[in-house]
């Protein structure tokens, strides 16, 4: 067995939920992407061109 413990509360992780311990923490973690508390840096200066094509409905 894997010495792997949930990145949310440290128990060791269960296969069936894996890398997680439980559905719980599974969905704490999805909850955390879904608020923003989890964000993925972006350092391209044409975003706002990009947004401004997609919602013109173009892209």
């Amino acid at each position: 067995m894997s010495d792997s413990t949930c990145p949310i509360c440290h128990r060791p992780t269960d296969a069936k939920f894996r890398p997680f311990c439980s559905r719980h923490c599974a969905d704490v973690d999805l909850g955390r992407w879904f608020s923003g508390t989890y964000r993925v840096p972006s350092f391209r200066q044409d975003n706002e061109e990009e947004q401004d094509e997609y919602r013109d409905g173009e892209g």
